[in-house]
């Protein structure tokens, strides 16, 4: 009886872990989605507003 008890408390111990684990994933997660939403509308905003960024020709980057 011990020793399935020590088994028990071993496994909730782990699900517990295992549990603190998936709620920091799911807020990173969350996080990242967020980020990836904001680099989306960013980048549509900077096509809609004609800044693609083409180089034509012999023209310089804007880096140069």
């Amino acid at each position: 009886m011990e020793k399935l008890e020590e088994q028990i408390a071993h496994l909730t111990r782990t699900v517990e872990d295992l549990s603190d684990i998936v709620a920091a994933q799911a807020e990173e997660i969350t996080t990242l989605n967020r980020r990836v939403h904001m680099l989306m509308q960013r980048e549509g905003e900077r096509d809609a507003s004609g800044g693609g960024g083409v180089v034509l020709g012999d023209e310089r980057p804007p880096h140069y």
